[in-house]
């Protein structure tokens, strides 16, 4: 099996590490493909209006000047000798949930091993609840492999990804894995306002999360509770109950 790994935290981010090791416990054929610098928050945004830049960080691990798609691309369609069986993109520095997916590149990556026609799974490590930035990336490297196997295994249909996210607790203290859907956060979007050195404003966005409504069966839920949450995803946007209804609307007079 040829793996693609991939992430939007940079190609030196530790993250990137526990995916390596994960993937080695699957096969030997691995190849990283990863931006040159942390890509976090562009989502599935393509490198347009700029050139790219490949740089080799050894056998079989190249850095990209550019984000998780163009990573994705540039190695099924120029680095790799033949196309991948699978893309793991992540492990990501704290959870992709909710409605985080959206923003996510670690999710990106994956929809693009997807839309290439690839098995693909995005993999995310959380936060302590207590707001702590420590992350024990040695859940998702003993957990991962084995989630993946068992994901390798799913008949799933094409336009489908997986969304695995490790709950913030030792190896040994995972409860068991869920298969979940997305929840809801509750957004305390804001500017913050600064000076530089000449007295000029610049800004922060302030992208502040807050618990939203609780759902039985959500992703948010599953890792709130000690599991590992794994999520189908899929690109479809419509909404098909909606679109049967607006039918007679429009098929009016």
């Amino acid at each position: 099996m040829r793996i693609l790994l991939t992430n939007d935290d940079g190609i030196h981010a530790p993250g990137l590490k526990t995916l390596e090791a994960i993937a080695r416990q699957l096969s030997d054929d691995v190849w990283t493909v990863a931006p040159e610098t942390d890509q976090s928050g562009l989502s599935h945004s393509l490198t347009l209006s700029s050139p790219l830049r490949v740089r080799r960080e050894g056998d079989r691990r190249f850095a990209v000047t550019g984000t998780p798609t163009d990573c994705v691309i540039m190695a099924a369609k120029h680095l790799m000798p033949e196309e991948p069986d699978l893309v793991l993109s992540g492990v990501n520095a704290g959870q992709n949930v909710c409605d985080d997916v959206s923003y996510s590149g670690t999710v990106a990556g994956a929809i693009e091993g997807m839309m290439l026609g690839y098995r693909s799974v995005a993999l995310s490590q959380s936060f302590r609840a207590d707001g702590a930035r420590e992350l024990q990336w040695e859940t998702a490297e003993r957990h991962g492999a084995e989630i993946i196997r068992k994901l390798l295994a799913v008949s799933a249909p094409e336009g489908t990804l997986f969304n695995v996210n490790f709950p913030a607790v030792a190896p040994e203290a995972v409860k068991g894995t869920k298969v979940t859907r997305q929840g809801k956060l509750d957004y305390a979007l804001g500017i913050e306002e600064r000076q530089d050195g000449r007295g000029l404003p610049y800004f922060w966005l302030k992208f502040g999360r807050q618990s939203g409504p609780e759902m039985e069966g959500s992703d948010l839920a599953a890792l709130r509770d000690g599991f590992i949450s794994v999520t189908p995803l899929q690109l479809d946007l419509t909404h098909h109950a909606l679109r049967e209804e607006m039918r007679s609307v429009f098929s009016a007079g």
